[in-house]
């Protein structure tokens, strides 16, 4: 079982970062930050996606579980 978390992060992520950020869906907002969004399997999946963003240098703006 899976929950569904909502990633946002300063700056515009190109749609190929999707894959190496597990498989997560972006989107690109028009105030210049990207919000990254789909079901993440665990809290260390969780916390791979999130080092994954640190080392791309983006500020992490916001995550949020949106559902279950």
């Amino acid at each position: 079982m899976s929950d569904t978390y909502e990633l946002r992060v300063k700056g515009h992520l190109d749609d190929r970062w999707s894959a190496w950020l597990g498989g997560l869906a972006v989107q690109r907002q028009h105030d210049g930050t990207t919000v990254l969004v789909g079901p993440v399997v665990d809290q260390a999946a969780l916390y791979g996606v999130i080092n994954r963003i640190r080392d791309l240098g983006l500020p992490l703006l916001l995550v949020k579980r949106t559902g279950s």
